[in-house]
């Protein structure tokens, strides 16, 4: 991660903490603009921890989308099942034949 690809936001944070936290610019907002993702630091009075949390948390959110998801392994149904399924399609069409039968009189 490169300081060009990060841009960040300092604002004021609601919430408890006196009235330095809420004067103050201590909540810091950190993006990575070639993806958007967005981090947040609110927990402290201090600007320079938060900061240090929001980058942390970044760097976690960036590694997690870098990481390779496991491929699935397609599994087959069983014999039993592909036998009971075809049995059950033969059922319903015998009764819609059926069906059409009564109709034609």
């Amino acid at each position: 991660m490169k300081e060009k690809e990060i841009k960040i936001y300092y604002y004021k944070s609601k919430g408890p903490g006196g009235q330095r936290k809420n004067k103050k610019l201590t909540s810091v907002k950190v993006v990575h603009i070639p993806t958007g993702i967005t981090a947040k630091g609110t927990e402290f009075r201090s600007q320079v921890k938060n900061k240090q949390i929001a980058l942390m948390r970044l760097n976690e959110k960036l590694n997690k989308l870098q990481e390779r998801k496991k491929q699935r392994i397609k599994t087959e149904k069983p014999l039993y099942a592909k036998i009971k399924q075809i049995e059950e399609k033969r059922e319903i069409s015998e009764k819609k034949k059926l069906r059409q039968k009564i109709r034609e009189f």
